[in-house]
């Protein structure tokens, strides 16, 4: 009996002794408590709850003490796998941030990451969508002020292992990525908006955060796959990661600024270099559309500077990757040509012509390397790749420069210009000493047609503007006529320049056209600027317009092109004086067609002719002189019922018979001089320079280019048979060698009466020719004596003593031997 009354008086003491401990314990742990039910399936204890929110309220100083506590027993639950009081734990922790946004909140925030930092620890995926969950709250709430000593580091860590998950159930591995993405855009919008802030811009948190975006934009079709069917269009866009990825780097770039934009940029190729996505490039074409489209438009040229950059650091990688690349940067330009470029137009198309060299190089060195067989085949594998690289930059200049202003687009073109090689200058910028001939030309080719994107669709006020004299001059250079190719290109350009009417497209084709009027042409009056370039550059535009007619490789297309040239120099350049020399440049190709002095095929010599004809239609009813229209019109009439290959709808076309010689056809059949000349005399033209032949000039170039210079080929031509036609009484070319025929020959009369034809001729040329011509021909004859008498003179002069001293070389050693100034001779007038 008295063992049991001491047993009830010491558990009495005891229940007694927790009484007062319990009353002893600080209130917000009580309250803190008694949110907890005995059951955690019944979840948080409202009524609890209400009063801890108003203790908190009421005294926020004991926030940060409720925060450690309830830190404290959430660490507590989470290693003994308490998940219900876990779960309750954060419901309250959620509802106090949401109440208590003040001042005070800043120490209950440390305690609230460090909780979250604990589910995102544990290795349950419940707790880690938990703890995210409570994170994206927390970064909706604005804070009155900043806290510049929190550091989201481990966050940032964090999410961007659970945008990797690898967890083995599809629906758990997609609920994590997507909470770690919803966390990555949580940290974005707590740390991007204040500068001050140790932001998550440094390159150690780019490096983990965008190629954690880009890892899930990637897996669209396989998260659409594993959603669900086509058949359920109620699926929620944000319960795709990809979606939700783009929207979070969408986010990212559109807060990102002219410091940060870098960081934000380059972790982009590292992620496309490391899982080879720039061929095939669609993936890579969708990021940077996105960049483009999200980032300050006054930002763009950062994004296209890193692209460059980018291309120069792979730019010994496969043709297709580089190829990727330049696609990329087309697409970009394409978006930055609408708003701000900035100062990288000349870095661009410096940077791309670079690696246009490049690949021509390198295509160069494969078909000088390839060998038979296999080898063989991967060399040609190896070009036709190469070929798509060099397409893709053209494209991008072409694309580039279309979207230029005027006054940029004048610079570019003069910029490109400037690097196409010319045989015997070098004032062209670009290296081609490893490429050889062949290469030299195919670099010719593309800068040539990366010009022709450029030019197409400029228009300019004056022709000077769009041809000055430091373009036209080694556009028109002789070792651009090498081929028919650059032939072709260098007019299409000359087109592009000239045609400010768009008239070029009613010209296509070169044909006999009935009706002129029909075309419906547009024209202006000639401005004086225009009559001024004429006079200077006429007979250079003229020259390389016979010579280019006279080439052996010449195809269709080139016939084309100069039946084009002819008809927009007329439409857009000729006044009175231009026509005349117009039609005695097409009365020459007729001769040298007839005489064919070139010893062209058959084929070349009815091209001409029917240019010829096609050229003379056009300008004559252009002019809109009856008298010439009828004589055209006669002669294209014969030559359709005796000759039709001198007809342009005949001779271009196949399986066209062609006569054997030219020599024996009627005269009808050609064009005369004299009645060209009496029909436009008739209509007040002045027309004496019509009995002047055509004689195109001689540059210094000639005589320097690797072709056959012209004057080997150009001669003075009178006139044949005095209508530049052949007739019946020709005599042979091969005489009879007899006694009277040497006696001819030494016959002093006889020399005598060609001494005073050729002055004749002399004088009517100087009489009657144009005086632009005539200056030329002098222009080149005065040039080369300058250059020998400079020559003779650098080694006949000698510098004056100079009191510094002369050099000279003695035994092979240099030595200054110094002149007293008084031991000086100086002229009177320096004396005084």
């Amino acid at each position: 009996m008295a063992e049991q009354l001491s047993k009830l008086c010491i558990q009495h003491i005891r229940e007694g002794v927790c009484c007062c401990c319990s009353a002893l314990r600080p209130r917000y742990k009580r309250l803190v408590d008694n949110i907890f039910p005995e059951d955690p399936k019944d979840g948080l204890v409202k009524a609890d709850m209400e009063k801890l929110t108003f203790y908190a309220v009421s005294a926020p100083e004991k926030l940060d003490r409720i925060g450690s506590y309830l830190a404290e027993r959430l660490s507590r639950d989470v290693v003994r796998h308490r998940s219900g009081y876990v779960l309750i734990a954060m419901e309250a922790l959620d509802q106090l941030l949401m109440a208590c946004h003040s001042q005070s909140i800043k120490p209950f925030v440390e305690s609230f990451l460090h909780m979250v930092a604990k589910l995102l620890e544990s290795g349950e995926p419940k707790l880690q969508v938990l703890g995210t969950n409570s994170f994206v709250k927390f970064a909706n709430i604005e804070e009155d002020t900043p806290s510049y000593h929190r550091r989201y580091d481990f966050f940032v860590s964090r999410f961007s292992a659970m945008c990797h998950s690898c967890h083995s159930d599809p629906e758990i591995r997609t609920e994590i990525r997507i909470a770690g993405i919803r966390g990555i855009q949580g940290v974005v919008r707590k740390t991007v908006n204040d500068e001050l802030r140790a932001t998550i811009w440094e390159p150690q948190h780019m490096d983990k955060i965008v190629p954690s975006l880009l890892f899930n934009m990637q897996k669209t079709e396989e998260v659409d796959s594993r959603i669900g069917p086509p058949s359920s269009p109620s699926t929620d866009k944000e319960e795709n990661p990809a979606v939700l990825a783009e929207n979070c780097f969408r986010e990212l770039l559109g807060r990102a600024t002219y410091g940060n934009m870098n960081n934000a940029v380059r972790p982009v190729f590292a992620h496309l270099d490391h899982h080879k996505l720039w061929d095939p490039n669609e993936f890579a074409v969708h990021c940077f559309k996105i960049i483009m489209y999200s980032i300050q438009a006054q930002y763009s040229h950062h994004v296209i500077q890193e692209i460059l950059g980018h291309l120069d650091a792979r730019k010994k990688d496969s043709p297709r990757v580089r190829a990727g690349i330049i696609q990329v940067l087309l697409e970009a330009v394409a978006i930055a040509a609408k708003g701000s470029i900035g100062p990288t137009v000349l870095e661009v198309f410096n940077t791309l012509l670079k690696h246009l060299r490049l690949s021509v190089e390198f295509e160069a060195n494969d078909m000088e390397g390839g060998s038979a067989g296999s080898a063989n085949l991967n060399t040609s594998a190896k070009d036709s790749d190469e070929k798509i690289v060099q397409n893709a930059i053209i494209q991008t200049i072409g694309f580039f420069g279309s979207n230029l202003p005027d006054y940029q687009r004048s610079e570019i073109m003069m910029f490109i210009m400037g690097k196409v090689p010319v045989f015997g200058t070098s004032t062209h910028t670009l290296d081609i000493s490893q490429l050889g001939d062949l290469g030299t030309r195919r670099i010719q080719i593309m800068l040539l047609r990366s010009l022709l994107m450029v030019t197409s669709g400029y228009k300019a006020k004056t022709i000077v503007t769009a041809l000055p004299a430091s373009f036209l001059d080694p556009l028109l250079s002789p070792s651009l006529m090498e081929d028919y190719e650059l032939r072709q290109l260098v007019l299409e350009v000359m087109h592009n320049l000239m045609d400010r009417h768009d008239n070029r497209a009613k010209l296509r084709g070169i044909r006999i056209i009935p009706d002129v009027a029909d075309l419906k042409i547009k024209r202006e009056k000639i401005c004086r600027q225009d009559t001024s370039f004429m006079k200077k550059n006429g007979q250079q535009l003229y020259r390389h317009i016979y010579l280019g007619c006279k080439e052996e490789d010449n195809v269709q297309k080139n016939y084309e092109l100069l039946y084009t040239s002819l008809a927009l120099i007329t439409i857009e350049l000729a006044n009175e004086e231009v026509v005349i020399d117009l039609i005695r440049l097409a009365i020459a190709l007729q001769d040298s067609a007839i005489i064919n002095e070139d010893h062209l095929p058959m084929f070349h010599r009815c091209g001409i002719m029917a240019l010829v004809a096609a050229y003379l239609n056009f300008v004559s009813q252009m002019i809109a002189v009856p008298a010439l229209c009828q004589h055209v019109t006669k002669v294209i009439e014969i030559r359709t019922m005796e000759a039709p290959y001198f007809l342009p709808e005949h001779i271009f076309r196949d399986k066209c018979m062609l006569p054997k010689s030219l020599e024996k056809h009627d005269k009808n059949l050609y064009f005369l001089t004299n009645k060209i000349a009496e029909s436009l005399g008739g209509s007040g033209y002045s027309v004496e320079r019509l009995s002047v032949p055509y004689v195109p000039q001689v540059t210094d170039e000639d005589r320097l280019s690797r072709r056959k210079s012209i004057v080997d080929t150009v001669s003075i031509q009178v006139d044949i048979l005095s209508n530049s036609v052949p007739s019946d009484d020709v005599v042979s070319n091969t005489e009879e060698i007899t006694f009277e025929a040497l006696k001819k020959a030494i016959d002093t009369n006889g020399m005598e009466e060609q001494e005073k034809e050729k002055r004749r001729l002399v004088i009517e040329k100087f009489q009657k020719a144009p005086f632009e011509e005539i200056a030329a021909q002098c222009e080149s004859k005065a040039n080369l004596l300058h250059d020998r008498l400079a020559q003779i003179l650098e080694l006949t002069i000698r510098p004056p003593p100079s009191p510094s001293g002369t050099l000279t070389i003695t035994s092979g050693h240099a030595q200054y031997q110094s002149v007293p100034v008084y031991e000086m001779k100086f002229p009177d007038l320096c004396v005084y």
